[in-house]
């Protein structure tokens, strides 16, 4: 009796390689659904504990992917016979084994256990305006950061601000964000001047509370079902800074609510939905592999912003959600859909980013990027934020702050945690979306008609098909030209806010 042998395969390095990041993967969801617990539902008494676990999971992950073993694979790899796809999957791994290898284990846990404990604490830290207990915190967050930054710069030959702008858009360098930011600050204080000008003849209703919160999570709940998620691979609970985490196969969605008011939390969820759906889209059949992660930040920034800019504050959209509103929260006159759409685009500075509209937000970006980026190269120190902050409130939105640190610097979890270099993020998202939305508007000149109608596919459709299913296949500037025909160009977003609120 004879067996037939099994052919050899020809791509072992590569196959290696796969088997490799699958376990990495898998690990990954793991770390993933317990930061997303630690954020929303860890009792107090478990931070430590919890931060702890984090580090040593972190500290295992970049083990493996700091095996000498792979840099012979990955050389191996790069001389097999690999198709077109397979190439641009190990252009990603080699992207991921780079950075890893940058730093060293001992600065991988010493940052996530700095982080843990930072965010930890800012969560009773900023209702408290607790400046001083902050920065004790956030010191060594800083001090870590700027490590990871100096040696991550020193591989990839770029500035250290750049090297960890790099982890979250891809490419992107800060030179290109000052020009982007740069034409941005010329023309944005003129336009907000002139469309809060115009919104003093609007007359607005504002809607009486108080709003029960467990109405708001039903009507939050409804939002998500109309905008097509996935409740089979997620869910939608509550943090102190609503986000997104989990993992393809299991989103874990956050929000946060008031009884005063209930916009934050409808837009916040409507916003962190367009993350879920990117995510639930990415291409499942790639799924363990670095190409079939989100391309960037940017790019995810630019689905929330998608659904809660483009779609929710389309003045058609309002028509949806009326109906909505009410069944939760009762009629009020406030919730004709024509009212719904004011207040959902109504332009006035304020204070907290998340909750800022559409013309205003870029501001609150440019504010950060440009304390974030010289905190990073060393040319200012934390004790420096609040004055910074102060001024730049002031000069961009107009603005007092002094003392006010829990809606100046302490609003955001971001640098608390860590994330330094996502901030730009945001603005090059809007951007991004707008530019989606003026390609989608061309290739479908019925597009406004059929959100007034209900008829959301033909958004979800080009979305999935040119962003969502791409995953990390091609590199950003090439899935742009691709989705849109063009490299990105910040004259659509200035186009979309000036056509939205000047037209």
């Amino acid at each position: 009796m004879s067996t037939a042998s099994t052919p050899a395969s020809s791509t072992p390095a590569y196959e290696a390689l796969c088997q490799r990041h699958l376990r990495l993967h898998r690990l990954n969801h793991l770390q993933s659904i317990a930061s997303w617990d630690q954020s929303a539902f860890m009792p107090a008494h478990g931070a430590q504990a919890r931060a702890e676990a984090l580090a040593e999971m972190g500290g295992l992950m970049h083990q493996l992917a700091t095996d000498p073993e792979l840099r012979r694979l990955l050389d191996d790899a790069e001389q097999e016979p690999l198709d077109d796809f397979q190439r641009a999957s190990l252009r990603e791994m080699r992207r991921v084994w780079r950075s890893a290898n940058a730093l060293p284990q001992s600065l991988v846990e010493a940052k996530s256990l700095a982080n843990s404990h930072c965010e930890h604490a800012w969560r009773s830290q900023r209702g408290a305006n607790d400046w001083a207990g902050y920065v004790e915190n956030l010191r060594p967050v800083v001090r870590l950061a700027r490590e990871e930054a100096r040696l991550l710069a020193e591989d990839a030959g770029l500035s250290r601000y750049d090297a960890l702008l790099d982890l979250y858009e891809p490419g992107m360098r800060s030179a290109e964000v000052d020009r982007v930011f740069g034409e941005l600050r010329q023309w944005l204080p003129g336009l907000i001047r002139q469309v809060m000008a115009r919104q003093e003849r609007d007359t607005v209703i504002h809607p009486q509370g108080p709003f029960p919160v467990a109405a708001q999570r039903a009507l939050g709940l409804d939002a998500m079902k109309l905008l097509g998620f996935d409740f089979d691979a997620g869910r939608l609970d509550e943090s102190a800074h609503p986000f997104c985490g989990g993992v393809p196969e299991d989103v874990r969605m956050t929000t946060r609510y008031r009884d005063d008011s209930f916009l934050q939390s409808l837009t916040g969820t409507i916003h962190e939905t367009g993350h879920g759906r990117y995510e639930q889209n990415l291409p499942r059949e790639w799924l363990g592999l670095p190409v079939a992660n989100a391309r960037s930040m940017g790019l995810h920034e630019s689905q929330s912003l998608s659904f809660e800019m483009q779609l929710a504050a389309h003045p058609g959209f309002a028509g949806l959600l009326q109906p909505l509103v009410e069944r939760h929260l009762g009629r009020q006159s406030a919730f004709s859909a024509d009212n719904l759409n004011k207040l959902m685009t109504r332009v006035a500075p304020g204070y907290i980013r998340v909750d800022a509209d559409e013309v205003t937000y870029p501001a609150h970006v440019i504010l950060r990027y440009e304390i974030e980026r010289p905190l990073i190269e060393g040319e200012i120190e934390v004790e420096d934020i609040p004055a910074l902050w102060d001024a730049k409130m002031q000069e961009l939105l107009g603005l007092d702050t002094r003392g006010n640190f829990k809606d100046g610097p302490m609003q955001d979890v971001h640098w608390g945690a860590g994330l330094f270099g996502y901030f730009p993020c945001y603005t090059l998202g809007a951007m991004y979306a707008a530019q989606w939305f003026a390609t989608m508007r061309r290739e479908h000149p019925t597009l406004d008609a059929d959100i007034a109608r209900g008829e959301l596919a033909p958004v979800f459709d080009w979305l999935k098909a040119k962003v969502w299913s791409q995953g990390s296949r091609w590199e950003t500037p090439e899935l742009v030209r691709r989705a849109s025909g063009e490299a990105l160009n910040p004259e659509h977003f200035r186009r979309h806010l000036e056509s939205r609120y000047l037209g």
